[in-house]
């Protein structure tokens, strides 16, 4: 079984408190940043300890995709579409995703969705599921 862990996040988005995902992957990067930094205050703190702003940190975005050879133009808003869009795509029921971002109303986080067509080969009409017993017989005309 594989461990989910959970990150408290303190006046995000909206100023509100929420939890999320971590990744394995994620948690190993933070670790060595934590050590190779040793940030007081703040997880990433800016030249002086304080915090980043906003707009600093989609600098750090744009420029890291640059250097990966992204040329769609990303922010920190986008990743935070990407999430919530992968996880649809994976599967995970809107309510879940709802609580990872945040979000008091079911239907901000629908906007958040962008749903591609990936998968769609996979879905199933609800029809196919009924009992064949159940399906009219086509050798009484109707």
């Amino acid at each position: 079984m594989k461990t989910v862990l959970i990150i408290f996040i303190r006046s995000g988005k909206g100023r509100k408190d929420r939890i999320s995902l971590l990744s394995t992957l994620a948690l190993d990067y933070v670790k060595h940043y934590i050590g190779l930094y040793q940030p007081k205050e703040w997880l990433f703190e800016g030249i002086n300890g304080g915090q980043y702003s906003s707009r600093s940190i989609n600098r750090f975005i744009h420029r890291y995709c640059k250097a990966a050879g992204i040329l769609k133009r990303v922010s920190a808003h986008t990743l935070r579409h990407s999430f919530a869009t992968h996880l649809l795509e994976r599967g995970t029921d809107l309510r879940y995703i709802q609580t990872l971002l945040g979000h008091e109303s079911s239907r901000t986080t629908e906007r958040y969705t962008h749903v591609t067509k990936r998968g769609f080969d996979k879905l199933i009409s609800p029809l196919d599921y009924l009992n064949q017993e159940l399906i009219l017989d086509t050798n009484k005309g109707i």
